[in-house]
Formats: structure tokens, C-alpha cells, sequence
């Protein structure tokens, strides 16, 4: 993939408004859960994401999610509800056990290092690679969000929850295995059971029903809302322009010495005069491109604005008419034959046309705010001895709540 700038909160495209998801939101609209909390706090305190790999092929383009669960993910070796607890906690840590006591219940040295070796095993970071005053802040940021679960835990306790609701949700967890000899094996690498798995899972619901009812009637939003954002921040809604291409690629090495570049050029320009001679596109797409999504999309990349793409593969494509084919364009990938298939000029999306989006984000956003309050209530009321030491905690950027995405 082609790396992109960050869209704004709001960003007009495909025609209405499309807004990101956050850790942030994702936390407090769930049932703010250990499982998801401590994935947020691994993500803040170490920003230890896989390496991404280098872009092996096209120019790809960034375009809003049918739905933000729908959103394509690799197929990890144990979701949230299944994370797993290391062999071999966080050693040698001086930290006081209990680290906290919560309305007279303790939370434990162990239970805390174990926590926090999970994170450190999701993110991949090996713990002797971890400062110590890193270390201080991760403890402290993960032992907030244990106590703020059990205290959900307790304030949600005689919520309904049905055995059917509970099941249908493992079955969901158990569909992303593909089988139950995977989820078994899977169980059994983290010291889990079904059962276990379940109870989780029955607190979860449980507080997000707890939580839904303590906020009830208080993130509603008006028109009058939504055309009050929408006339603060105009920038928000404007679409750049866009164009709409297909390439075929022919793959150089970054190494590649003078000769095998020339090959490669060779290579690219046979094929495009093979193109504007009247042999169909997307079939030598399919058949030649060295893109490795080329099989499935015959080389089309939909729409994309100038920012999507590398600078060289943009400056041809935006140069370029409608149906016309371009000479081999070099970049870093290699050589791309390029045909243009369709264009957007740049426009301003109509509040009319936004409003059904707009509301559902400023609802989310209301929501989220809400969620907030009844947490910090729940904190600030509550008996808690804390006996870490105070860490200051890095900021939390803010992050608008994610809203359906536009309608086809």
C-alpha cells in the first residue's frame, strides 16, 4: 500500500462524509473491558505496530469502509476475548502486591504483570526492550483501566443478559477460526476454556447494557446540531478532485542496475503498445501486471485523489483524458502503463446530502462524551487504594466517534 496522509475528523468522500475510528471511541462505546483496554494501552504508551511492509505493488487507494467492523484484518492468533496470558510474566518488577485494592477487593502484583505482559506479547515488544520509566507509566495505565473494569464489573453485576445473547457473540468470536479444531488449539495455547471465554463474554454485555442504560436520552442530537458543525468547519466537507485509473505494472528492483531497468522499460512499453493497438486492458492487466491485487481487479484502482498516490504515478494520471493510455511512467514500484477511466472534478458536499452521516457522527460523539461522564463517576465515587506511584500518563489525543459510511 502506497502510504496516505491521516484524513481529517471529516472528510467528504465518495459523495458524503466519511469518519475515522479510534482507539479512543472504540474503548468508551464498548464495554470498556480489560481485553480492549489493554490494547489501547499498548497502542498509546509503546506505538509498537508491526513494521509495515514496503509496497510490493500498485498504488493503492484509500476509501471509506462499508461498515468500521467491516474493515479488512488479518486473522489474529487469538482475538480480544481469547488474549492470552503468557507463561512467563513481566520479572523482577519491585512493585507492591497488592498494586491496588478496589472497594475492598484486591487487584494483585500477579494479575497486573501478567496484564502487562499481554500487551507487551500483542504488540510484540520484548519487556527487556521496555524503559523503566515506561514500564512505570504501562503499569500505571493499565492498573486505571483494571480497576475502572472491575468496578463495571460490580456496578453491572444484576444486569440481564441472555444465554442466547452470549452465544450468538462466541459464535462470531468462533467463526473468525474457521473451525473448532482452531479455536480448541487456540484455547489451549492460552490457558483458556469455553467457559471462561464466556464469562467474559457475559460481562462484556452486561456492562455495555449497564452503561447504555445510565446514558439513556442523553446523546440525542437536532438538525439545528448538525448544521451548526457543518457550518463551522467547511474545510470538512470538500472533495478534492479525483480521478479514476487502471495500470498494468511491470516490477524493477530497487537495486536493479541500468541494464535490467532498461528491460523492464522495454517490457512496459511492448505492453503498451499492445494497449493502444486495441487489446483489451483489464485482460493484460490480469495477465501481465506485476501487482499482486491485478488477478482480482484487473488493474482498476477506483477513484483515488492526488495525495493517494506516489508523486510520479499521480502527476501522469492527473495530466492524463478520459480513455487515454499512457507511455511506461516510472517510479519507485517500477514501470506503470496507465489508462485513465474516469474523473471527479473537486465539490463541496451539501449539508442535505451529509445530515444523515453528520447526525449519526455528532450522535456517536454525544455518546461518547456521555460514556465518559458515567466512568468518571464511577471512578471518582469509588473506594480505591492505589499503591503504585503516580506516572504521568503520555496524552490521548482526541478522536471523533466513527459513523456509517456512505451509502452506495
Amino acid at each position: 500500500m502506497i502510504p496516505v496522509a491521516h484524513p481529517p475528523e471529516i472528510s467528504a468522500g465518495q459523495g458524503a462524509v466519511a469518519v475515522q475510528a479510534s482507539p479512543t471511541f472504540m474503548k468508551s462505546q464498548g464495554p470498556l473491558t480489560i481485553a480492549v483496554s489493554l490494547t489501547f494501552a499498548a497502542a498509546s504508551l509503546f506505538a509498537a505496530e508491526a513494521p509495515k511492509k514496503k509496497p510490493a505493488g500498485a498504488p493503492a487507494t484509500t476509501k471509506p469502509a462499508a461498515k468500521p467492523e467491516a474493515k479488512p484484518e488479518a486473522k489474529p492468533a487469538a482475538p480480544p476475548d481469547l488474549a492470552p496470558t503468557p507463561e512467563v510474566a513481566a520479572k523482577g518488577s519491585s512493585l507492591p502486591d497488592p498494586v491496588a485494592v478496589v472497594e475492598g477487593e484486591p487487584i494483585k502484583k500477579a494479575e497486573l504483570e501478567a496484564a502487562f505482559a499481554n500487551v507487551l506479547l500483542a504488540q510484540r515488544v520484548p519487556i527487556e526492550s521496555v524503559p523503566e520509566e515506561q514500564r512505570a507509566m504501562g503499569y500505571r495505565m493499565i492498573l486505571d483501566d483494571m480497576i475502572i473494569d472491575k468496578l463495571l464489573v460490580k456496578r453491572s453485576a444484576e444486569t440481564k443478559v441472555s444465554e442466547e445473547e452470549v452465544t450468538a457473540k462466541f459464535e462470531g468470536i468462533k467463526a473468525k477460526f474457521g473451525s473448532d479444531e482452531e479455536l480448541n488449539k487456540q484455547l489451549e495455547a492460552a490457558g483458556q476454556t469455553i467457559d471462561k471465554v464466556k464469562q467474559g463474554m457475559r460481562e462484556r454485555l452486561r456492562q455495555e447494557r449497564w452503561i447504555d442504560e445510565q446514558i439513556k436520552g442523553k446523546a440525542e442530537v437536532t438538525e439545528a446540531d448538525a448544521k451548526d458543525f457543518y457550518d463551522k468547519n467547511p474545510e470538512q466537507f470538500k472533495t478534492p478532485a479525483q480521478v479514476r485509473a487502471s495500470h498494468i505494472l511491470v516490477k524493477v528492483p530497487e537495486d536493479a542496475k541500468p541494464e535490467v531497468d532498461a528491460e523492464k522499460k522495454k517490457a512496459a512499453e511492448a505492453i503498451a503498445a499492445r494497449v493502444k493497438k486495441g487489446e483489451a486492458f483489464d485482460k493484460l492487466a490480469k495477465e501481465l501486471s506485476e501487482d499482486p491485487s491485478a488477478k482480482q481487479n484487473s488493474g482498476d484502482l477506483d477513484f483515488f485523489a492526488a495525495d493517494q498516490m506516489v508523486p510520479e504515478f499521480s502527476k501522469a494520471a492527473f495530466s492524463m483524458k478520459k480513455d487515454e493510455i499512457s507511455d511506461p511512467v516510472r517510479s519507485s514500484f517500477g514501470y506503470h502503463v496507465i489508462k485513465v477511466t474516469d474523473r471527479k472534478d473537486a465539490e463541496t458536499v451539501t449539508l442535505e446530502k451529509a445530515k444523515p452521516q453528520l447526525l449519526a457522527f455528532l450522535q456517536q460523539k454525544k455518546k461518547q462524551t456521555e460514556i465518559e461522564k458515567v466512568v468518571k463517576d464511577v471512578r471518582d465515587k469509588a473506594e480505591v487504594k492505589v499503591n503504585l506511584p503516580d506516572a504521568p500518563a503520555p496524552a490521548r489525543a482526541p478522536a471523533p466517534a466513527p459513523a456509517p459510511a456512505p451509502a452506495p
